[in-house]
């Protein structure tokens, strides 16, 4: 039996210079707290970068948000509930990089 192949929104963060921990921590805890709000989220995990190839151009976090399809991916982007999200991230955020892939094995 063969798996369906799913939409993986990857977002990497990098904040701007001297961002508290404890607003990096509210950051974290808001995005950890969005798949239990919307329901269109199949899967969720993230980490923070402990690569020592020196290569993250200053980007520390990085979340993986699983979908099954590009409609619950762009019903996602609106949702208030991410809108909320964006409002406690935006004043500590220098960059963001997303990629949108589906996901092949």
């Amino acid at each position: 039996m063969s798996e369906q192949s799913v939409l993986r929104h990857v977002v990497l963060f990098q904040f701007k210079e001297g961002t508290p921990d404890e607003s990096v921590r509210e950051i974290e805890d808001a995005f950890r707290a969005l798949p239990r709000k919307i329901d269109l989220i199949q899967h969720f995990e993230w980490g923070t970068d402990v690569s020592v190839e020196g290569l993250s151009e200053g980007f520390t976090h990085c979340f993986f948000v699983t979908f099954a399809s590009e409609a619950d991916r762009d019903a996602y982007l609106p949702h208030p509930d991410h809108t909320a999200f964006g409002a406690v991230l935006h004043p500590h955020l220098q960059k963001v990089l997303v990629v949108d892939y589906w996901q092949k094995t």
